[in-house]
């Protein structure tokens, strides 16, 4: 019998038990469990990397592949992304579950196509020992699986199996969490300095502009060069910008928080940072300004990379 609904239903609800509150989570990762039962022996290994949704390819024994579709729900039901190459190995007790046989047939060929040669003298007799290291003339011949005992067990520790690669891709993602998060207060830093640029204060422009009219050797009404001086600092103002990468960073802590998979939501919103750091650079007129700007494309990378790692 397939395993049935109940103890189905009570290997995903122990898989879900097991989960901590904070799942920020790695999409790569290995775990390796081995399982027995009577006189069979079997390990199950799972290699996980990264992908933009979740791929799960399996290679199991051909008398265990009708369990694929239900192992394949159990994965989707316990990972939302990632690409998983799932294998199992039989190690079976070789005297009770397989017999060994002489390909008599090949034997008989191989002894009728000598003998002229062994009359003649060209060659020895041969041996039984050379005729038995002929490729193909042992036949193992393996008994088939128990498949009503073995479909319970096997997929128990299959269970295992993909608690063991939760708790192997969250450690990873413990760590990504920490880079991210000192990423996060890196650009924080970037952000408060930006607020802080001289170069956007009024009385800047305005130094900055007169300088710019006296080397001309001009002069300009009062009036008109605060009216100059207005339209610049409107122009290079980067309050909005700044304003919302504050907010970016406030979303950012908040999913690597969350209690579900967020790495597509860190994506996206490592997109929205990137846009507002390149209106900054667009609008910057200090070197200074320009500088923080790069700095924080460069930060903005970082999550990128991490992101693209993350379930």
């Amino acid at each position: 019998m397939w395993p049935t609904g109940a103890s189905w239903n009570a290997s995903a609800n122990e898989l879900n038990r097991n989960k901590p509150d904070m799942t920020l989570a790695s999409m790569t990762g290995f775990a390796s469990v081995d399982g027995q039962f009577e006189n069979h022996n079997w390990v199950w290994e799972v290699r996980a990397v990264n992908g933009r949704g979740l791929d799960v390819r399996f290679r199991l024994p051909s008398s265990l592949a009708a369990l694929e579709d239900h192992l394949r729900k159990t994965v989707r039901g316990a990972f939302k992304r990632g690409n998983l190459q799932i294998s199992l190995q039989f190690d079976r007790g070789a005297q009770e579950d397989a017999t060994i046989s002489v390909n008599l047939d090949q034997a008989r060929n191989i002894l009728q196509q000598l003998k002229p040669l062994v009359d003649e003298g060209l060659v020895a007799p041969p041996s039984a020992d050379g005729l038995l290291g002929v490729r193909g003339m042992l036949e193992i011949n393996a008994r088939p699986l128990a498949l009503d005992k073995l479909r319970q067990p096997v997929t128990d520790s299959f269970g295992e199996l993909l608690a063991a690669l939760r708790e192997a891709r969250l450690a990873e993602g413990l760590a990504t969490g920490d880079v991210l998060n000192e990423t996060l207060d890196k650009i924080e830093h970037l952000v408060e300095q930006a607020r802080d640029n001289p170069s956007l204060k009024s009385s800047t422009v305005m130094a900055r502009l007169q300088a710019q009219i006296a080397e001309l050797g001009q002069t300009i009404e009062p009036e008109r060069l605060a009216q100059e001086v207005a339209l610049l600092v409107i122009k290079a103002d980067i309050a909005e910008e700044l304003d919302r990468l504050s907010g970016h960073i406030v979303a950012a802590r908040t999913l690597l928080n969350a209690s579900e998979p967020v790495g597509r939501k860190l994506e996206f919103l490592a997109q929205e940072f990137n846009r507002e750091a390149n209106t900054l650079c667009a609008k910057s007129n200090d070197q200074q300004l320009t500088q923080i700007g790069l700095e924080l494309k460069t930060l903005i990378d970082q999550i990128k990379e991490q992101a693209a790692n993350v379930e």
